[in-house]
């Protein structure tokens, strides 16, 4: 047991570096004063050193501590690009003024940043019930916390009561789906269920309320219709950096979380399906109700954003859509699909946080976030208004941007499974993008500054984290072909 226990160590190091950062951050807040940015620099350090020990597990697919967790390449693909998202988001922190009013607990909020990283890798990495519903649990308070940080904004706290409460709730919900479906199978960890469920079982019924009840709160993570009440009072209430860890890192923890889920429970154990089915369920047609799911989450996120005047309600709803755009590849449930949606993770990375840092500029020089507020941006400061005039194309997906290569892929991959209706509806509502994305852009180019509004001068830090979005933005819309083929061969060894 001792030996097993060590050996497992190994392939969980990222996590215990983030769990010693989280520590040391704790130290240095209580006994060193008058340094409020080490917390910050800490949390970098800890990140790259848990991206380095990433780099230094042990190859190839195994399950550790007794098949709680899984380490596999799909693994370490999303626990790299978590990091990655965590450690822009610290970067923004350092940089945003929403924070300067809070800089005597500010080491209790990169611990609570380090808190929920730790959650997130967790979630991608379990393997059984009981330690998915933990580290989404460990994830989920530390973003409560978070999002009501500034507490002196009463949009703050609204944001982070109404969170709590969605967030309890829907906990709720999928607890009772994951405890009917070990009542129903013997069993906590997925390949066992999975087992279980291809010997056949006899109560269909409890069998699918359970999915029926699990799929709640996974919609609720991910922010799909109908689970997205939350999104755009807790996007709008929460500061700039906490609003892009939730939209990026949360999301793409959670879509790791769900495929492996999925993928591994209710799928053939010889590996994916060729032709998308979920061919160990009987009962509801589950690929049809995500199919509705996604095609909600197009249709109401993007005729929603059209109505919006908050650039984080905008950006809410935009996200709400781009979960309907990655839920197609769900539906597939073929390692083409999983492939597409792990693709446009990555490249939706860059081009929404790139979307949030420049909102948090303008908010950082002006204190205005509504969106007719945007006019003359661009002329006062051109950098910050191209970049997020490429970032918005590139959410809307048109080339040359690396958001056209995501949607290209994905749509490609439903259109080969059959889902012509489905890519029929994302093809309309893309259009419909178009238009809220360009009225900012408009503002930005096409209205003179007034007369008492001066040009915005950008420091050094700020270019360089906008060029690291930026770059890979275009780049990834033109050369893609190292990435496709990373994550194709993340999917081929997911952990059966």
């Amino acid at each position: 047991m001792v030996e097993h226990t060590i050996h497992s160590l190994g392939f969980y190091l990222p996590e215990i570096v983030m769990v010693l950062t989280l520590c040391v951050i704790i130290v240095a807040d209580l006994f060193i004063k008058n340094r409020n940015q080490l917390s910050g620099i800490v949390l970098l350090g800890g990140l790259l050193i848990a991206g380095f020990m990433l780099f230094l597990q042990p190859a190839g697919s195994e399950s550790v501590f007794y098949d709680m967790v899984a380490s596999d390449p799909f693994a370490l693909y999303f626990k790299a690009i978590i990091l990655l998202a965590a450690f822009f988001v610290v970067l923004f922190s350092l940089n945003s003024r929403e924070l300067q009013g809070y800089l005597s607990r500010i080491g209790e909020y990169y611990m609570l940043i380090a808190g929920m990283v730790f959650g997130m890798l967790m979630m991608v990495g379990s393997a059984n019930l009981l330690m998915m519903f933990l580290a989404l649990e460990i994830t989920s308070i530390s973003s409560y916390v978070l999002t009501g940080f500034t507490k002196r904004s009463g949009r703050s706290s609204e944001a982070s009561l109404k969170y709590i409460i969605y967030g309890a709730v829907s906990s709720g919900i999928m607890l009772y789906g994951l405890t009917l479906l070990i009542g129903i199978t013997a069993a906590t960890d997925i390949y066992t269920i999975n087992a279980a469920l291809a010997q056949g079982i006899d109560q269909v019924l409890l069998l699918n309320l359970s999915i029926l009840l699990i799929i709640v709160g996974f919609g609720f993570k991910i922010a799909v219709v109908p689970f997205h009440f939350w999104a755009p009072d807790v996007y709008e209430g929460a500061s700039f950096p906490v609003v892009s860890l939730l939209a990026v890192a949360s999301k793409i923890a959670a879509f790791g979380m769900l495929i492996r889920f999925f993928g591994v429970s209710f799928i053939d154990s010889a590996g994916l399906s060729a032709d998308g089915s979920w061919s160990i369920i009987n009962g509801l047609h589950w690929d049809l109700l995500l199919g509705v799911m996604a095609a909600l989450a197009m249709i109401l996120g993007n005729l929603t954003a059209l109505r919006q005047d908050n650039i984080k309600r905008m950006l809410a709803y935009s996200s709400i859509a781009h979960a309907g755009y990655l839920l197609m590849g769900v539906v597939l449930l073929t390692g083409e699909g999983i492939a597409t949606v792990m693709m446009y993770l990555f490249i939706y990375l860059f081009m929404n946080l790139g979307a949030f840092y420049v909102a948090m500029l303008f908010y950082n020089e002006t204190g205005v976030d509504s969106i007719e507020g945007y006019k003359g941006f661009g002329i006062r400061a051109p950098l910050a208004g191209v970049a997020l005039t490429i970032f918005l194309v590139s959410l809307t997906g048109l080339p040359p941007t690396a958001g056209f290569i995501a949607k290209l892929y994905i749509f490609g991959a439903a259109i080969s499974a059959g889902w012509i209706w489905l890519v029929a509806i994302a093809g309309i509502t893309t259009v419909i993008s178009l238009f809220y994305y360009i009225r900012v852009v408009r503002n930005m180019f096409f209205y003179e500054p007034k007369p008492d509004q001066k040009p915005i001068h950008l420091n050094s830090f700020t270019k360089v984290v906008i060029y690291t979005l930026l770059i890979p933005t275009l780049f990834l819309g033109i050369y893609f072909s190292p990435l496709l083929e990373a994550v194709r061969d993340s999917v081929s060894l997911i952990g059966f």
